[in-house]
């Protein structure tokens, strides 16, 4: 696809929509929240601390408010989805973390795919009846290098390996989009699934190892190689806006996908595996206990 040099400012009007971006209060959810409230939507901030989602809001020209939500505990989630009430035009997958030291969520489950993955898994499914455009899961370009282990998500069986922990859960949010868009296609909904990558931006995302000296190198290579969170944020807002077929993966055109304007891009073999992808949400509905309501499609 031909580059467009898209930005936020040719976001068309949001104006009646209502979209939620989860991690809003920080990384490249912020701009992504602040450019879709400016266009005119009402904008909802889920994020797991309210004092810095209350802050970020302050930041925010437009319509906006911030809910308690932590993708790291289901019942933060049920709580979360619970509440909702009305239609939802657009739910932004955004909150993740990267290259954790080993954690368990409240749930049990490895940190990474259970708080990329997992958690936006239950929410989506939990939201489904009330979303009524899209839903936009943020990947990452690490996907490439990730594999699925269907039989030790969550690494009890394995050593723990951060890299190997993120890969595997932004493989699991590529496999995750491709299921859920066959299923609506089948269910005969107009939902789309789509999914984007920020490509190397700038964010606190970089320094959650817990390693002073890897940390120090992040925060060089993020002074010299990365973009802005702004310009990281593209392509979330034009998978968000743009009319572009379900299952689609929007990132950066140039520098090797890590920085540039948002266009549709080709991701890993391992990404469009339908098998795989059929697995592993049949594995996420048992693990979370949330029984999609697309369930029934096989």
């Amino acid at each position: 696809m031909t580059s467009t040099r898209w930005t936020s400012a040719d976001l068309p009007s949001q104006a009646g929509r209502i979209i939620i971006v989860t991690g809003a209060n920080s990384g490249i959810g912020l701009p992504t929240a602040r450019a879709l409230a400016e266009a005119g939507a009402h904008l909802v901030l889920a994020v797991r601390d309210v004092a810095k989602g209350e802050a970020a809001a302050d930041s925010i020209r437009g319509d906006c408010e911030v809910r308690q939500l932590d993708l790291a505990d289901l019942s933060s989630v049920r709580a979360f989805a619970d509440k909702w009430q009305g239609e939802l035009s657009v739910l932004i997958n955004n909150a993740g973390v990267m290259h954790t030291p080993e954690r368990c969520t409240a749930d049990g489950f490895e940190l990474q795919i259970g708080t990329n993955h997992l958690g936006h898994f239950a929410l989506t499914n939990l939201l489904l009846p009330h979303i009524t455009d899209r839903v936009v899961t943020v990947a990452s370009g690490a996907h490439r290098g990730g594999s699925i282990s269907l039989d030790d998500l969550n690494w009890q069986k394995r050593s723990y390996r951060s890299w190997a922990a993120y890969q595997q859960s932004k493989l699991a949010n590529l496999l995750f989009t491709l299921e859920l868009q066959r299923r609506l296609t089948l269910a005969g909904s107009a939902v789309r699934a789509i999914a984007a990558h920020p490509g190397y931006a700038a964010t606190n995302l970089q320094f959650r190892s817990e390693n002073r000296l890897e940390d120090r190198v992040m925060a060089i290579a993020n002074r010299f190689f990365a973009q802005t969170d702004e310009a990281g944020a593209r392509p979330i807002l034009y998978a968000a806006s743009q009319d572009i077929p379900g299952a689609s993966y929007v990132g950066p055109d140039g520098l090797a996908g890590q920085r540039g304007y948002p266009t549709l891009v080709g991701r890993a073999a391992a990404a469009s595996d339908v098998e795989m992808a059929r697995q592993l949400w049949m594995l996420s509905e048992e693990l979370t206990g949330v029984t999609s309501p697309l369930t029934a499609v096989r």
